[in-house]
């Protein structure tokens, strides 16, 4: 796929996915900013920004912000969010910036274990002892939330495999290789945990399918069977009342919450050697 094509899955419901999931992220932003040391002055850029939430976050502590994502209909909320920022439709194979123009650049779920050219770009574009930092999904199938992760995952046999290719960036040492290979120096990961969160089980549903992983799945089941499967799923995740006292330790919890599941998240930040 082109990355001109990206818009076509990501954008195709940007508000719905910028106010109902991607605020769901904001301690994982906050987290991986809070590591690269993002504050007043740093020249940031934040590849595959989507909507542009680091781009708020970042620019709110005081950063020269940039954001960079293909897409250019959540580029469009990501620039409304930050109106002091540079945020740019574009290609995050091919940077359009100059050398050493930055002091941190992160991307968060953006780069993914096919993504070593893109890793090369950040370092390229990030200056000498500058840090790029990056945060991936852990083990999907581990996670409270997996039942919705499946959804996303029903797809053509030719997408699990392309998928498979993109989550090994989870698995020990994949990141550190890729980070080390595009000529930075990895430290040590962190693990970050947080909850999606839903009033009920259709806005659930409708987060999910605002999705770019979601667009392939509706692509291969149609958009009512999608549906019907993220509301089982969600419904899953969906215990009338409190429960036993089993449902409540988990986090499967309704009645004044709504639908809850923990998702985890892993952190890795490199620096630019010199």
């Amino acid at each position: 796929m082109a990355w001109e094509d990206v818009d076509t899955g990501w954008g195709r419901q940007a508000p719905t996915f910028a106010y109902l999931f991607e605020n769901l992220h904001w301690r994982e932003y906050a987290a991986l900013l809070d590591q690269t040391d993002v504050g007043t002055n740093t020249r940031y850029l934040d590849i595959a920004c989507g909507a542009g939430l680091a781009v708020q976050l970042a620019s709110a502590r005081g950063a020269q912000a940039t954001g960079l994502d293909a897409s250019a209909r959540l580029t469009a909320i990501a620039a409304a969010r930050s109106p002091g920022a540079a945020v740019h439709v574009g290609d995050m194979f091919q940077l359009p910036f100059a050398d050493a123009s930055f002091d941190v650049a992160t991307s968060f779920r953006g780069i993914w274990g096919n993504g070593r050219e893109a890793l090369r770009e950040a370092r390229r574009v990030v200056r000498p002892g500058g840090c790029v930092g990056l945060s991936f999904w852990g083990n999907q199938r581990r996670m409270q939330a997996y039942p919705l992760f499946a959804v996303l995952g029903q797809t053509a046999e030719s997408e699990r495999a392309h998928t498979g290719a993109l989550v090994s960036i989870s698995r020990p040492g994949v990141a550190e290789q890729l980070m080390t290979d595009a000529g930075l120096v990895p430290g040590a990961r962190t693990t970050l945990r947080l909850h999606w969160e839903f009033p009920d089980v259709e806005v659930a549903a409708q987060a999910l399918a605002s999705t770019g992983p979601a667009y392939l799945a509706i692509q291969h089941l149609g958009a009512e069977v999608f549906m019907a499967s993220a509301r089982a799923a969600a419904t899953g995740l969906y215990v009338e009342g409190l429960g036993s006292a089993r449902a409540a330790a988990t986090g499967l919890y309704v009645e004044g919450l709504g639908v809850r599941a923990e998702v985890e998240l892993q952190l890795l930040v490199g620096v630019v050697p010199g």
